[in-house]
């Protein structure tokens, strides 16, 4: 009599414990790769929102536009986790970068700070430059390292030509080159977006794209006035520029909040030295 009692309380019990599994399996958020499209466009706003007030203290008025372009490159993010294509820049699977990302936070975090920058830009900027390579082999323009510093601009901020491959020295000085374009677009409530855009565009470009395109209508978020008016800008604006900021957003989403992308890893800010 004693043996059916155990058994039976044996299978009461197995059953409680699979029956709390089952639950606790149904109740755990979906990854965004399983979202419906119309959740993926929720969480994308709504994350680029707090991205935002975390990069500026501030809100950010974001057209439904300008969230639809971060989408793209989250999308574009998100197809690559497991694709089994190595750790190819641009095309591989951005574990691989994610992991350079988090040995690297703690200095990009500190040095970006020290210039009152904050340290998502210090992030996620050369996340979407090189996802953390210090690349030596210059590109067509003969830009080269972790911040892709081209011989000019890297002389003009202070770097030599073999210095722009010391991530260090090259982080301070994309902080540096923030810095100038916070200041040069201080009056715009944009202004840290403007900066990023100016790191890959050139801070005379942006200026001359704002005076030319940004009235008062659209004021509120210059950077969507000027990704939806590309056709109005020059080729290089339109082929690459464009998408430099979505794609800085993006990647911060992606980096921010990684285990809704089914990746098992912290935020990368959370590698902050204390």
């Amino acid at each position: 009599m004693k043996l059916k009692k155990r058994l039976l309380l044996l299978v009461v019990a197995t059953i409680a414990i699979a029956a709390i599994a089952a639950r606790s399996h149904a109740q755990s958020p979906k990854l965004y790769q399983q979202l419906a499209p119309a959740e993926q466009t929720a969480f994308v706003g709504e994350q680029a929102r707090r991205i935002a007030r975390q990069t500026s203290g501030r809100d950010y008025q974001f057209t439904t536009e300008f969230e639809g372009e971060i989408q793209k490159a989250v999308a574009a993010y998100a197809r690559r986790i497991g694709n089994n294509a190595g750790d190819i820049p641009g095309k591989g699977d951005p574990r691989f970068a994610l992991e350079r990302g988090q040995t690297l936070a703690p200095t990009l975090i500190k040095i970006f700070k020290a210039h009152h920058v904050s340290p998502l830009i210090g992030l996620y900027l050369p996340f979407v430059e090189s996802e953390y390579l210090n690349i030596s082999t210059p590109n067509v323009m003969g830009a080269v390292g972790m911040f892709q510093f081209l011989p000019a601009t890297g002389e003009q901020y202070g770097l030599k030509t073999d210095e722009r491959l010391d991530v260090e020295k090259s982080a301070d000085a994309a902080a540096r080159y923030i810095e100038v374009g916070l200041k040069r677009f201080g009056g715009d409530p944009m202004k840290e977006a403007l900066a990023l855009l100016a790191y890959n565009r050139g801070i005379p470009n942006v200026e001359h794209d704002v005076a030319t395109l940004v009235t008062q209508q659209n004021r509120a978020c210059s950077i969507c006035a000027l990704t939806e008016q590309r056709d109005k800008l020059d080729k290089a604006f339109r082929g690459e520029s464009v998408f430099y900021v979505p794609y800085f957003f993006a990647a911060a989403i992606v980096g921010e909040n990684p285990q809704a992308f089914g990746l098992s890893t912290q935020p990368l800010s959370s590698f902050e030295t204390k």
